[in-house]
């Protein structure tokens, strides 16, 4: 019997173009002689689909679109679909109106449909706010295979031997097993971060081998929002050997063998996956750039250069992403501004092969200064004055985001976001923060990882590896430079901060670890730096709150799953 994993990029709430995705992988599928075809967690509705699952409207239009998709589909072909359905015992027994769910099309209808069992509430999940769990083992029967049970995305994530605990009081592939289940078929929405994928992908080898199943692992590619899956969907033996994997970061279909005769999956196709680090990195947020532009309507991008790191990273991701004929580079030089932040900027968009313009900001700041000067008078320039010339430059950025129809993409760092060394409504500013999760070192290494690896196109490299250069793409008076602000004569910005391997090292511990002051003091750093950061993340929480979506590569980002007060009183005590 053959079986197929069809790895879609859904639009959360395009109910048509997501089922016509179905539509096209199942016929693929049935040319390759296939019987039962996967798809992913509410593929139909995309995911996460959040409050658009409030809209009762919504929910039904979802219900029409399955049942439309049932006579699309090839007819002998059975299709397991994700979309939310309609929880009939909610209003009686108290509880939530949806179930998370899949749905088994054949012969044109829906012939049974399995319910979501754990709901995770955790980092960016808040499923409990909309669905029930299902009230048990779902299984069905399948000739030539025997039973099979159907689970989906954190189903299979509450293993106590694999994690040494559990989230949840049960767990549901050993309840499967208890069963009898030949056969586990998960479909996934599981988002990408920095050193997942391996760790999912021995998760699910160990409950293969553990409970003797099976596995087929059906997840999501694509970004939504904030959110990028990276795909990779796997299956495996019932040794917990690899059978079969797609490629990460881009649409497939995979299909694979069950042998009736040893009860068991045959090798297929394995794909090779970007090493876990900086080219996973990078397709993750090529990937992250080019899908929140084309889903949200956009075609061209615009960046504020100053010839430093951070936006140089940018242009360099969104030229990969987009192509660099839609990128323009805007350079603002004011008074502070060195030469070689000029033409450093100018090598880069030449490099790039992206647009650039230059609008001198000097005029406008001796206008703010002329404006302000009455009531300024008396008072030291300083901070102030130079957040004005940071949001001098947001207003100009925006201004040509909103009248040619550009994304603005932000181009702060985690660190920065961190500690709040950011200017709202200046640097800031932007329709999307295409690296907020990535830490200053973190930039550092994946510029020099772009220029020496360049030759070699990874996923999402697009029209940028047939630029013809000579040198690196990325300028290397960029790499070299001390990272500076610009804001007044001779500033870096280590005069505000401390040292960034130091000061990454320090929110590592802090923000993603929750590491208190004695743990970060033990582990050399100086109390007084710690308590200085420490002060710096709890005061920049107004700031944070009100940033762009921030494409979220790690465990903690600044997004949906970051939930602090903004007004609360604090002391060391409370890390």
């Amino acid at each position: 019997m053959k079986f197929a994993i069809a790895q879609l990029n859904p639009t959360v709430g395009d109910l048509t173009h997501n089922a016509q995705q179905v539509v096209e992988a199942a016929r693929q599928a049935d040319q390759a002689g296939v019987e039962v075809m996967v798809t992913t967690e509410l593929v139909l509705c995309g995911y996460p689909p959040r409050d658009l699952l409030l809209r009762p409207g919504f929910v039904r239009a979802m219900k029409r679109q399955l049942d439309q998709l049932a006579t699309e589909l090839p007819p002998r072909l059975m299709v397991l679909v994700g979309f939310a359905a309609v929880n009939p015992q909610a209003e009686q027994a108290g509880e939530k109106p949806l179930f998370n769910s899949a749905a088994l099309l054949q012969g044109g209808e829906v012939q049974q449909v399995f319910h979501k069992q754990l709901l995770p509430t955790y980092d960016v999940f808040d499923e409990d706010r909309y669905f029930a769990p299902g009230p048990g083992a779902s299984i069905f029967t399948l000739a030539g295979v025997g039973r099979v049970g159907i689970t989906i995305c954190e189903d299979l994530w509450n293993d106590e031997k694999f994690w040494g605990e559990r989230r949840y009081p049960h767990n549901p592939i050993a309840d499967l097993a208890a069963a009898g289940v030949d056969l586990v078929i998960n479909l996934s929405a599981s988002p990408y971060a920095l050193h997942k994928p391996g760790l999912r992908a021995a998760m699910l080898a160990h409950s293969a081998q553990r409970y003797n199943c099976a596995l087929l692992y059906a997840n999501q590619v694509g970004g939504n929002d904030d959110l990028i899956f990276d795909g990779a969907s796997m299956a495996f033996n019932r040794q917990g050997n690899l059978m079969g994997q797609l490629p990460a970061f881009q649409p497939g279909l995979l299909v694979i063998d069950y042998d009736a005769m040893q009860g068991d999956l045959q090798p297929t196709e394995v794909s090779a996956l970007p090493p876990d680090g900086q080219e996973s990195l990078w397709s993750a947020l090529c990937l992250g750039v080019r899908d929140y532009a084309r889903k949200c309507g956009f075609t061209k991008a615009v960046i504020g250069l100053s010839g430093g790191i951070d936006s140089a990273l940018v242009a360099t991701l969104a030229a990969a992403a987009l192509g660099p004929e839609q990128v323009l580079g805007v350079l603002m030089p004011s008074p502070y501004s060195s030469d070689h932040s000029i033409s450093d900027a100018q090598a880069l968009c030449q490099n790039l092969g992206i647009n650039h313009t230059i609008l001198p900001i000097e005029p406008l700041m001796l206008a703010y200064d002329h404006t302000l000067e009455s009531l300024f008078a008396g008072t030291q320039s300083g901070v102030t004055e130079e957040n004005l010339q940071s949001r001098i430059r947001g207003n100009l950025l925006m201004a040509i985001a909103n009248k040619f129809g550009y994304l603005l993409l932000s181009t702060g760092n985690k660190s920065e976001m961190a500690v709040g060394y950011c200017t709202l409504y200046g640097d800031m500013n932007g329709g999307l923060a295409a690296i907020a999760d990535v830490p200053k070192t973190r930039v550092y290494s994946l510029c020099d990882w772009i220029n020496q690896h360049r030759g070699v196109p990874p996923a999402y490299w697009g029209q940028l590896a047939r630029r013809e250069l000579t040198g690196p793409l990325i300028p290397q008076a960029i790499l070299d430079k001390p990272p500076s602000a610009e804001l007044k004569p001779g500033q870096v910005d280590q005069d505000s901060l401390p040292p960034y391997p130091i000061l990454d090292d320090i929110l590592e511990r802090l923000v993603n670890h929750h590491q208190s002051l004695a743990d970060i003091t033990a582990a050399g750093h100086d109390a007084g730096v710690v308590e200085q950061v420490m002060g710096l993340v709890t005061r920049a929480e107004f700031k944070r709150r009100q940033a762009p979506p921030v494409l979220k590569v790690t465990d903690r980002a600044f997004g949906l799953g970051w939930r602090m007060p903004i007004a609360y009183r604090w002391s060391k005590d409370d890390f």
